[in-house]
């Protein structure tokens, strides 16, 4: 492929999309550069504090506990006070509470203090994945959708390696750094995001149609159906934040060693995420959802034959093309499920599966380790991926073709008429977009 060829197809995949978005994408990009708790909590406490693989289970199931506390709550603020409010304080709480973890001590003081960053890192997710299918028309979410992710992980790939080697001499340092570049991101919110929230039409008023609240989420068997799959390909790719680092480091592997193995997962996204998404963006989901279960499932499965470094390495290569595929076309089919106004609720609906995989994982990762070994749960994994993947394809049948879903039954104002009408900022206002 040539120079211009490539050069053509970067100008392709970032055209086309709002401003408002890429303040977005930039304040995603530094809260990911600050990345330390989610990665290297499990070898903090084991290597750093000398926990048990289960009290560590434990602490860090309180960390997925406060995710699901408030993922629900943060989708019902999201709708009723607004994107922009509840990612500001999600994003200010955030950073008190990783720099207060820093500091604690006593194993009931950790322990209260990560459930605490459980809730409030976790209450942003709702509140961003809303603005974006606010603000990006809906033929370009999936690629929006990509480009957010390849930014979590262009941040993951440089704070996966640079703290690892951080860790090796403070690890209170990580804490305070990630705890830093949050409050950049709470700057930014503030001074370059609008508010992105729909008002209804006068039309829309006039119907008087009832508020979408979370009995609706509930009743919305399709919706409800990609969730419990969520939550089963959850708990595979979150092996490679709890899993993998107990194995590795019952095996005698350090905490650099574990930067660099999961560093790859972040390195491969950023080249890859780009150009797999150029291949997919118009191929059928079901299909796609279908095969990325699979190598999820089966490439965490091959972890039980790595006994280096480098083997591990190309056990994550295979479980990444998974995480690429996965991620824009499931949080685009979210989105093409989620009505113009319950977004926030919906939304908040599909981060509790996270939050719950992030509750058991942990869990079922050291309970697993401790009593059976790795290899049982890689073998687990392997398991759930043929599991969720028979569930995408019963789940998605005729979808593709047939069935408009809520969100597309709703005509949608232009981005630019989305933006202007929801955000109640003046001309003289800071934070207002400039023309």
């Amino acid at each position: 492929m040539s120079v211009a060829s490539v050069r053509r197809a970067a100008r392709e995949s970032v055209a086309g999309l709002p401003r408002e978005f890429w303040w977005l994408w930039t304040s995603t990009l530094v809260n990911r550069l600050g990345a330390f708790v989610a990665t290297f909590m499990t070898l903090y406490l084991t290597l750093e504090r000398g926990y048990s693989a289960s009290f560590v289970g434990l602490v860090v199931a309180l960390h997925g506990l406060g995710g699901v506390v408030s993922s629900l709550v943060a989708g019902v603020l999201t709708d009723r006070l607004g994107r922009r409010p509840t990612l500001m304080a999600a994003q200010t709480s955030t950073a008190f509470s990783v720099a207060l973890l820093g500091f604690m001590e006593h194993p009931a003081a950790i322990a209260a203090v990560a459930l605490l960053v459980g809730m409030t890192s976790n209450a942003s997710r709702p509140a961003v994945q809303a603005m974006m299918a606010d603000i990006v028309r809906p033929e370009d979410r999936v690629r929006a959708f990509a480009l957010n992710y390849w930014a979590i992980n262009l941040g993951f790939a440089v704070s996966a390696t640079v703290a690892g080697f951080v860790a090796e001499y403070s690890y209170l340092a990580g804490f305070l750094g990630e705890a830093a570049l949050t409050l950049v991101c709470a700057v930014l919110v503030y001074l370059k995001l609008p508010e992105s929230r729909p008002e209804k039409t006068a039309a829309e008023k006039a119907a008087a149609e009832p508020e979408i609240g979370l009995g609706t989420v509930l009743r919305d068997g399709r919706f409800m159906g990609v969730v419990g799959l969520s939550f089963l390909i959850s708990l595979i790719f979150m092996q490679g934040s709890f899993g993998l680092p107990l194995a590795m480091g019952a095996a005698g592997f350090s905490t650099a060693d574990y930067g660099l193995v999961i560093g790859v997962n972040g390195v491969l996204i950023v080249v890859l995420q780009i150009p797999v998404t150029r291949f997919i963006e118009h191929r059928d989901p079901q299909k796609l959802l279908v095969i990325s279960a699979l190598l999820a499932g089966y490439g965490f499965g091959l972890t039980a034959f790595g006994s280096s470094v480098w083997s591990l390495a190309l056990t994550v290569c295979v479980w990444t093309l998974a995480e690429i595929i996965n991620s824009p076309t499931q949080m685009g089919l979210v989105a093409r499920l989620s009505p113009t106004h319950g977004r926030g609720r919906y939304q908040g609906m599909y981060t509790l599966s996270w939050a719950m995989a992030s509750l058991i994982a942990p869990l079922m990762a050291g309970f697993a380790i401790e009593h059976f070994g790795a290899a049982w749960l890689w073998g687990a994994t392997a398991a759930l991926g043929t599991i969720a993947a028979a569930g995408y394809w019963l789940l998605m049948r005729g979808l593709s073709q047939a069935e408009a879903s809520p969100a597309e039954a709703v005509v949608q104002p232009p981005v630019e008429a989305v933006v202007e009408v929801a955000a109640p900022a003046k001309a003289t206002d800071p934070v207002a977009p400039a023309a």
